[in-house]
This record gives C-alpha cells, sequence and structure tokens, in this order.
C-alpha cells in the first residue's frame, strides 16, 4: 500500500482526485449552500457571522466557532473606518476566490506555484449608490486584478491557467454574469 502523499501547492493530490471521483460518481455531493448572518450596528456599521454550510450532502460541524466580519465606511463616505466596507470585502473574497481556483487547478495540472499575489482595484461612480443619475450603476464599473505568478511553467501554459482561474473562480464567476438575488422580507 501507498502511504506516500503527494503534496502540491499545499493541497493532496490525492485527496483530489479522490473527492473528483466522488462528484462524478454522485453528483448531488457537488451541491453547496454558504451562509451569512449580518446585523446592524449604527452608522454604515454592521457585523456579519459566518460558520454553517451545507455541502457534501449534509451539514457541515467542522466549524465549532462563528467567523465575524465588521463592515465599515470610511469617514469621507460617514463612517469611522469601523472595517473594510463592502465594496472592499467584495475586492477580498475575489482576490481570495481567483487565488484558491488557479492554485487548486495548477495543483490538477502538475505545476508547482512557489510565489503568488494579487493586486485588485474597483472604479466606482457613487452618482449610482446616491440615486444621483439612474444611467450610473450603483457597483463596480470595473475590476482590475493584477496577478503575480512564479511557477514552473511556460508563459503560455501560466497565461492559459490564468485565463482558466478566471472562468471557474466561483466569486468570479458571480461577478461576471448576473446572478438573480432575491432581497426578501421578513417578519
Amino acid at each position: 500500500m501507498n502511504t506516500h502523499t503527494q503534496m502540491i501547492n499545499g493541497l493532496d493530490k490525492d485527496q483530489m482526485m479522490t473527492t473528483i471521483a466522488a462528484i462524478q460518481q454522485q453528483p448531488g455531493l457537488a451541491r453547496f449552500q454558504f451562509r451569512a448572518r449580518n446585523r446592524w450596528v449604527s452608522g454604515g456599521e454592521n457585523r456579519s457571522t459566518i460558520q454553517d454550510f451545507y455541502g457534501a450532502g449534509q451539514e457541515d460541524d467542522s466549524r465549532t466557532q462563528p467567523f465575524h466580519f465588521t463592515n465599515g465606511e470610511p469617514p469621507v463616505l460617514l463612517g469611522a473606518n469601523e472595517g473594510a466596507n463592502p465594496v472592499e470585502y467584495l475586492l477580498h473574497a475575489l482576490a481570495g476566490c481567483v487565488t484558491t481556483t488557479l492554485v487548486l487547478h495548477a495543483a490538477a495540472r502538475g505545476i508547482r506555484i512557489r510565489a503568488l499575489s494579487t493586486e485588485l482595484e474597483g472604479d466606482i461612480d457613487l452618482h449610482g449608490l446616491l440615486g444621483l443619475d439612474d444611467g450610473v450603476p450603483a457597483g463596480y464599473e470595473q475590476i482590475t486584478i493584477r496577478m503575480k505568478v512564479d511557477a514552473d511553467c511556460s508563459d503560455q501554459e501560466l497565461e492559459d491557467l490564468m485565463g482558466y482561474a478566471r472562468q471557474h473562480s466561483p466569486v468570479c464567476n458571480t461577478v461576471c454574469r448576473p446572478v438573480p438575488v432575491r432581497l426578501e422580507r421578513v417578519v
């Protein structure tokens, strides 16, 4: 029996292949539901808690403690810098997801990543948020991700991998296509 675990980019490649095979045999295992709860504090400050989720055919109980995130605004946007603002968290989520997706698919392709860093910029015009111009979107008009990758592959392989990561990152995919969002009032 082979007890050697092949690690690449900090991931267990054998476990990755076992997970893929399990999903191919039981497609329902691929269905996940992530959840967040949020409470307003005051002004632009609110706090989100993330802990439970459904995945791999069951409720997950691996997280014994919740993650807490404080959303705030800078003073110029009527806040007191209580935390990053929601559009900054979106950049954080996008950076994290594209990075993780690239590392995962690099490992699947046998590409070793030696170093990886990203810088993101999002351009937004507050005319949309403030309702001052209906022709201006309320959200980002453009997001730029600058990715610096040192990997043991050719430039063409890296370009292909980066394009694949952009297409298959769940957060990037969500941002890049229209996704229905329902806002429901509960009593």
